[in-house]
């Protein structure tokens, strides 16, 4: 089962779900802004997809560019369990891989 963390009103979200649809993909879909994430599922995300935390840090969110350039990954995850918007979206799961699909079409490498 695919798995897409997402905000429905985003942009990016709503064309990975159309693409997905195209393709016959039913994913399971978790608003994670709205009901958050715990340190640990978003460690394991972030394990999956390769990434560290800094590399899922969405920049155009208040905070965001002094975490960056503070460079404390211990910090930023710390700030993303604290505000969720703090992660970059849509992140994809299938198995025990995951990817950051911006474009989009980056959902494909793990399909």
């Amino acid at each position: 089962m695919v798995t897409v963390y997402e905000k429905r009103t985003c942009t990016t979200c709503r064309q990975l779900s159309a693409l997905l649809a195209e393709r016959g993909v039913d994913a399971e879909r978790v608003e994670y802004h709205v009901e958050g994430l715990r340190e640990d599922e978003l460690r394991e995300l972030l394990r999956k997809a390769g990434l560290r935390p800094s590399q899922a840090l969405r920049m155009r969110e208040d905070g965001a560019g002094e975490l960056a350039a503070a460079g404390d990954e211990e910090a930023i995850v710390a700030a993303m369990v604290a505000r969720p918007e703090l992660l970059q979206r849509p992140i994809v799961v299938n198995g025990d891989r995951a990817v950051l699909a911006r474009p989009v079409e980056r959902v494909l490498e793990i399909l």
